[in-house]
């Protein structure tokens, strides 16, 4: 009952047919202030990290936040930290070319970011992605299930995607889709994404009939639904029109989006548990931030209706800078690493992580190039 309940408010939600008149807070800030806040949390970061840290996939996930951001600023301080990680790395992966966990192709995300930087490219900064993702590329036919938790498409699906356009070969599109179906589909027997709401259970013991929360409700946990929605947000800006499943992946991003909008909470964060909203309560912003990105990139690509979703990232990106990030430009507010609502709780102002910042970036940088004047 309690499960059929969610599913039916947020449907009814999703649905609703009036859009309130926007206040304040369903305004994005001019794309300067934007900007300036960017700015202010990526040199806080960087400035409190020396060391540019380890190559797996938190940290890789900051260095996707941070490359962004270098795209809209120019910004050479910010090219010149990544690059440094990248070079302490050699560009290499954790666990070296053989590996197939998505946890260690995240890195290659950024390592083909620099790659197309270059006016000369160096075929050394992706060699070591490109030979690991072709291993599974050439084996997919056989072995697809090794993607068996929604993060990993936000870790994976993006190399794939690059390395197929980059290589005009779509033999990495395919395998790609393979791995993912598997996860959307069959993993654990239905696969993770709840054909009823649009969300996706972090991995099969989240499933029905698996763990559930104190309420008895499904727990459908924010952060891993941002990853899937920051997964397709980056497949889709690479993928193009003529590979078929694009269409079913656009429309998967919007049937995510309107779930997300009809629990969004009324100070615009989202809850850790997005069934469940007596379960665990409070601001979060490493969730909140993903599906900030993704909304923005859904708005930029016409996916989704401009007067309902903008004010849906607004409201997001607006409650993140007010009440997340601190004068300094620290971020505050982002669960610990998990696979729950109850990982690293509780989630306080003065709990940060690169991969949350990382995501912050991401959702910025999308509204940035939104564009619009002042309040727009």
């Amino acid at each position: 009952m309690e499960r059929r309940q969610f599913l039916a408010t947020g449907a009814a939600l999703a649905a609703g047919a009036a859009v309130p008149a926007p206040h304040p807070a369903d305004r994005l800030p001019a794309r300067a202030g934007i900007v300036a806040v960017l700015r202010r949390v990526a040199d806080h970061w960087i400035g409190a990290h020396a060391d540019p840290g380890d190559n797996e996939w938190a940290r890789a996930t900051f260095f996707s936040g941070l490359m962004a951001l270098h795209r809209l600023t120019r910004e050479p301080r910010y090219l010149a930290y990544a690059s440094d990680w990248a070079e302490k790395h050699a560009y290499g992966l954790h666990n070296g070319v053989t590996t197939r966990h998505a946890d260690d192709h995240c890195a290659g995300q950024v390592y083909l970011d620099l790659y197309a930087l270059d006016a000369s490219p160096d075929q050394a900064k992706i060699a070591a992605i490109e030979d690991s993702l072709r291993r599974m590329a050439d084996t997919s036919a056989e072995k697809h299930d090794d993607w068996w938790w929604d993060d990993a498409l936000h870790m994976a699906m993006p190399p794939f995607a690059q390395l197929g356009a980059l290589r005009d070969d779509r033999a990495y599109w395919d395998a790609m889709h393979a791995l993912y179906t598997h996860t959307r589909s069959a993993e654990g027997g239905p696969g993770l994404r709840d054909a009823h709401s649009g969300l996706w259970y972090r991995d099969k013991r989240f499933l029905p009939g698996g763990i559930s929360s104190p309420n008895g409700r499904p727990v459908l946990w924010s952060r891993g639904n941002g990853w899937v929605a920051g997964a397709h947000a980056k497949v889709l800006a690479v993928l193009p029109d003529a590979f078929a499943p694009v269409r079913a992946y656009r429309a998967t991003l919007v049937g995510e989006l309107n779930a997300l909008r009809a629990v969004q909470r009324s100070d615009g964060f989202w809850n850790v548990n997005l069934a469940d909203p007596e379960h665990l309560p409070g601001p979060e912003t490493s969730g909140t931030a993903f599906f900030t990105y993704a909304t923005a990139y859904a708005l930029r690509a016409g996916l989704v209706p401009r007067d309902t979703f903008r004010p849906v990232a607004a409201r997001a990106w607006n409650a993140m800078v007010a009440t997340a990030v601190h004068p300094d430009g620290f971020l505050g507010y982002v669960q610990a690493a998990g696979d729950r609502p109850e990982s690293g709780q509780p989630i306080t102002r003065d709990a940060t992580a690169d991969f949350g910042v990382g995501a912050f970036l991401l959702a910025g940088t999308e509204l940035a190039a939104l564009g619009g004047g002042p309040g727009r």
